[in-house]
């Protein structure tokens, strides 16, 4: 792909995320083929939006997610600035294909993981961290049937990012907690609506720290300090609607409401 492709590409996705609108795939002439094409036009979607980036997400951590999706492995994708919801907000479902809300450890870096040849070890990337937060995502997608498209399309809508809420940060000695057992549980208007654990999360959500560290140093500049990286979806994805008061419960490390207008 060229320049004049990638802009092209994505253009189309920023126009219908903007209107909330949806295409079946990318016209052929400016369809990503490989995840470094893909990339690429995900970070002229950024710039076209003209916010900064906040941070990261990660998609598809769980087994059960590659394989609704249809994909083989997670996706990083951009966390604009312009679309994080402050704590306790109402957020509207209108034009949101997916409707589902996720429950996600957030790390904050307090030192850069620069692009470099070697992998870093998941011992280097939790050193680099400086906190860790509650989060809750709103997901969404700009195709008409997401699980359909491929990796490559996947990962140029920014890998389904829409809305993102981060909670203060722990007080808990979260590094002395074994993060892949911890429960999280979701509440629907009061009601135990699912619950899960950071397993979900490729094993181990710092596992998915560390595989978005190398991922980004294979198609981008690799982490800022300042980054806050949010790691993957801890239980089954909850389906809301409009009027649903939901609350993620990470125990002691904290919790987080969101309302859905």
């Amino acid at each position: 792909m060229n320049q004049q492709d990638i802009h092209a590409a994505a253009a189309i996705l920023w126009r219908h995320w903007q209107r909330t609108t949806r295409i079946d795939a990318l016209p052929a002439r400016c369809r990503p083929g490989t995840r470094a094409e893909a990339y690429a036009i995900q970070a002229e979607v950024a710039k076209l939006s003209g916010m900064s980036r906040f941070g990261w997400k990660i998609a598809a951590t769980s087994a059960a997610g590659q394989q609704h999706v249809q994909v083989d492995g997670p996706m990083a994708g951009s966390l604009l600035s312009g679309r994080a919801l402050e704590a306790g907000a109402s957020v509207s479902l209108a034009g949101n294909n997916m409707k589902v809300a996720e429950a996600e450890f957030a790390f904050r870096m307090g030192a850069p993981l620069p692009r470099r040849s070697e992998s870093y070890s998941v011992a280097e990337v939790l050193a680099a961290v400086a906190t860790l937060h509650p989060a809750i995502e709103v997901p969404d997608s700009r195709y008409s049937d997401f699980t359909r498209v491929g990796v490559a399309q996947l990962i140029a809508d920014v890998a389904c990012a829409c809305w993102y809420m981060i909670g203060p940060a722990t007080s808990a000695d979260w590094r002395a907690i074994d993060l892949a057992q911890h429960v999280v549980k979701a509440f629907r208007n009061g009601a135990l609506a699912g619950q899960g654990s950071g397993a979900n999360v490729l094993g181990d959500p710092r596992a998915a720290l560390a595989w978005v560290a190398n991922e980004l140093c294979a198609h981008g500049e690799g982490l800022r300090a300042g980054d806050v990286v949010m790691t993957g979806t801890c239980l089954t994805p909850l389906p809301v609607s409009a009027g649903d008061q939901v609350r993620m419960d990470f125990g002691e490390l904290g919790r987080l409401e969101v309302a859905f207008a």
